[in-house]
């Protein structure tokens, strides 16, 4: 002790370097980042060192690790990790919803098995008659439909049973929950396979028929029909129709239609 450094005298230890490893052990022991030496007393008596520690100045590294732990859970979460082009490039197992959203029901209704083995089968080629799918399939529906359930409830339902191929694809790929009514389907599904093209082609067929070769009266007045009945909304006044089927009959039977008429039928008033 000096004048300047008024301290406490340490007894005096003969096994210092002794004392000194033991201190060093336990201190590792103990875990702490450090142990002041001012802190640490020896006893002569029994040369076994006795250690007051300050609790408030140690911090352990369990301490430090929880800090570290709650400032990086209080740090904004790091961005997505940008997916590789093998992971975009591989089928999303998520699928997609039919384009049909069907409405509320207030009596629950299911198919019955016997009703889609009834339903027309469409398939979308380029000789089949959508009107006439439509007409076909409204019959099945709406002998098989139950008392208390709409109609338009089971065709909405029943409808992609009828499809197949190229029909099917096409209801398929339409936007998921596109339509919300029958009318729409039945609107959309005309719009497909009956567009405005084939409308103008079959006004030119009707305005342009002609009975054929070996073709009797009655088969070229039934083809006829068919014809008008494949796009009725052709807006063909009657009147014009009776021209298109006159004029293009053959010389023979159009004869024998002026004889039974009395006169040349292109000269009569319609009425």
């Amino acid at each position: 002790m000096t004048r300047g450094n008024p301290g406490l005298v340490q007894p005096f230890d003969p096994e210092i370097d002794r004392t000194f490893h033991r201190l060093v052990r336990h201190s590792r022991n103990l875990s702490l980042d450090y142990v002041p030496l001012d802190s640490i007393s020896l006893s002569s008596s029994d040369h076994s060192p006795s250690v007051s520690t300050n609790f408030n100045s140690v911090h352990t590294a369990s301490d430090s690790n929880s800090v570290d732990f709650h400032t990086e859970n209080n740090m904004a979460q790091p961005p997505p990790r940008e997916r590789t082009l093998r992971e975009l490039a591989a089928p999303d197992f998520t699928y997609e919803s039919l384009c049909i959203q069907y409405a509320n029901e207030d009596v629950p209704y299911e198919l019955k098995t016997g009703l889609i083995h009834l339903l027309p089968k469409f398939n979308g080629l380029s000789g089949e008659d959508p009107h006439k799918h439509l007409k076909e399939f409204h019959i099945v529906c709406s002998t098989m439909k139950p008392h208390d359930v709409q109609e338009d409830h089971i065709c909405l339902k029943a409808f992609p049973h009828s499809l197949e191929g190229l029909a099917k694809d096409w209801l398929y790929y339409l936007a998921p929950g596109s339509i919300t009514s029958w009318d729409n389907l039945k609107r959309a599904f005309l719009d497909k396979f009956f567009p405005a093209s084939r409308t103008t082609t079959i006004r030119k067929d009707i305005s342009g028929i002609r009975q054929q070769n070996g073709e009797s009266l009655y088969k070229y007045w039934e083809r006829f029909k068919r014809l008008c009945a494949s796009c009725l909304h052709h807006q063909i006044s009657e009147q014009l129709l009776l021209q298109y089927f006159y004029e293009g009959l053959n010389t023979m039977e159009r004869n024998i239609i002026d004889a039974a008429s009395g006169g040349a039928l292109g000269d009569m008033t319609p009425t």
